[in-house]
């Protein structure tokens, strides 16, 4: 969900909101309670919130590595490649 920005017209106060996209913009301030709220044109953001977001997601380099040099890998036999001869290397004659 996108956060937009809005100012008061009559007081000046700037607020931020958590909105869905389809959502009515605001209208009434939430500090003097006039109904002068304007939506800001600003950059947009947004929140990465939910399952499949990662840290490491969109860093570059070497601060891909968070968990340091020295981390374990949890994975290690899954992704290493079949050896050869083995099954779904094309060695043993039946794949």
């Amino acid at each position: 969900m996108p956060i937009y920005e809005y100012q008061c017209q009559s007081c000046g106060h700037t607020h931020e909101a958590l909105q869905k996209l389809n959502a009515e913009p605001l209208l009434t301030c939430p500090a003097c309670n006039k109904p002068e709220l304007m939506k800001k044109i600003s950059a947009a953001g947004f929140r990465l919130k939910g399952a499949g977001w990662y840290e490491t997601d969109f860093k570059s380099g070497t601060k891909k590595n968070v968990a340091g040099e020295g981390g374990a890998s949890s994975s290690s036999a899954s992704s290493e490649a079949p050896k050869a001869g083995s099954c779904s290397s094309g060695g043993c004659g039946s794949c």
